[in-house]
């Protein structure tokens, strides 16, 4: 930038001033907009399939004439940063202030020649090169694998080399359908069921592509990479053997899960179950072909309260496990029991007695009303991610409750923990279902 004045010599510019507006784009600002280009994941998806945006050009927001001559050392402050950098970039560059304060040349334009420019000027250079490689090692092991490269190249620098472990067993999938063995048994070097656990996604889009399924075609806007896959919800009702993301996995592809088991105790001492037993735990299969011989059935999610459940005639009770009834759905002998729900008063308590429902619509909610959350103000806690979903199968007094927990009227998130209920208080409403 050179300032050109009769009266004296050219000044330097460089080092002047508190520092360019915030309307000029810095070089912060520029090296910005192309870390976010190497977030979405478009810098690298340009090494491998140019779509002709380079050379690149970045418009530069610069100082007007007015701005010249109203802090000259800013602007030269500011113009001097630019070019110092330049070397990843070029400078397109205008000339501003002829006829206000004499020509002066300023950077217009950032260029970039190529991706790998860009790439470097971000400080990716060396990720950039493991990438490339990753994307020669995948491919090489099938070229369908391209498209999720292409799809996920963040995801495949992050994950390294359990990429192409990953790759494998999505090869063994295709060349073994429906395996009939546990994931235990799957014997590929490096794959164990600890690392099945923690890459089901990766494997279940690898093994897509491998089948030919296509993922979304448009390419992700600059600003992130492709969102991930929804997870799927821990709990589907109606699908006995497939209630957890393990479990679902196993079904997709055709291995053997360990079966569902319900863990339940007979309250009354007269009922017989296996010997002296009273605390029995079964698949849900042997579950429901049981016929016990008791009226009413009792169910919560806490284990000691499950096992301080005292003695009462004609009873059962099961311990839940948070979301998902599915092991409970075939047992249709529970149907000719009263089946009482006792869980924690907050919104996902009555969010699992909406879904209980959807298995055993005549559950009646027990501890689970306003009377009990108030008695217990001093044990009030602060529900993490309170629920908002619209449930269709609460009773008009139980909704009332779980809207007004939604909507703040007690506090801030509240929640009452079923544990934290007084023993006495919760044996006399036990009693009163009775």
């Amino acid at each position: 930038m050179a300032k050109r004045r009769p009266e004296g010599p050219e000044p330097s510019l460089r080092g002047f001033g508190e520092g360019p507006p915030r309307s000029w784009t810095t070089l912060a600002d520029l090296r910005a907009l192309s870390l976010k280009a190497w977030s979405s994941g478009s810098l690298l998806r340009e090494l491998l399939e140019p779509t002709g945006l380079y050379p690149r050009r970045r418009a530069l927001k610069r100082p007007t004439a007015a701005a010249l001559l109203r802090d000259y050392a800013a602007a030269g402050a500011w113009a001097g940063e630019l070019f110092a950098a330049a070397g990843p970039f070029s400078l397109e560059t205008v000339e501003v202030g002829r006829s206000t304060i004499g020509s002066n040349r300023l950077p217009a334009a950032a260029v970039f020649a190529a991706a790998g420019d860009e790439i470097g000027f971000v400080g990716k250079t060396r990720d950039a090169a493991r990438f490339v490689e990753l994307a020669g090692d995948l491919t090489a092991l099938d070229p369908s694998f391209r498209q999720w490269v292409l799809r996920r190249p963040l995801r495949l620098l992050e994950l390294g080399a359990d990429a192409l472990t990953a790759a494998r067993v999505a090869l063994w999938l295709r060349d073994n359908p429906e395996p009939g063995v546990y994931v235990r048994q799957l014997s590929l070097p490096g794959v164990h069921t600890k690392f099945i656990e923690n890459h089901r996604r990766v494997i279940d889009e690898l093994a897509e592509c491998l089948r030919s399924v296509a993922l979304p075609e448009e390419v992700p806007p600059v600003g992130g990479d492709l969102p991930e896959i929804p997870a799927e919800p821990d709990a589907l009702l109606g699908q006995p053997a497939a209630r957890t993301p393990a479990a679902r996995f196993a079904a997709r592809h055709g291995f053997v899960h360990p079966p569902e088991l319900v863990r339940f105790r007979t309250l009354d001492p007269t009922v017989p179950l296996l010997g002296g037993a009273r605390d029995i735990t079964v698949t849900a299969a042997a579950f429901s072909s049981l016929r016990l011989p008791v009226a009413s059935v009792i169910v919560t999610e806490n284990l000691v309260n499950f096992l301080a459940l005292p003695e009462r005639a004609g009873s059962l009770a099961i311990y839940g496990g948070g979301y998902g009834f599915s092991s409970l759905r075939d047992a249709a002998w529970l149907r000719d029991c009263e089946v009482l729900y006792w869980g924690d008063l907050d919104t996902h308590g009555f969010r699992i007695l909406d879904e209980l429902r959807a298995v055993h619509p005549h559950v009646v909610s027990i501890l689970m009303d306003e009377a009990t959350l108030l008695e217990h103000r001093d044990v009030w806690g602060s529900e993490p991610q309170p629920s908002i979903a619209a449930l269709g199968r609460l009773t008009e007094e139980e909704q009332a409750l779980y809207r007004a927990l939604g909507d703040d009227t007690f506090g801030p998130a509240v929640r009452l923990e079923q544990e934290l209920i007084r023993w006495d208080w919760a044996l006399e409403r036990l009693t009163i279902s009775r």
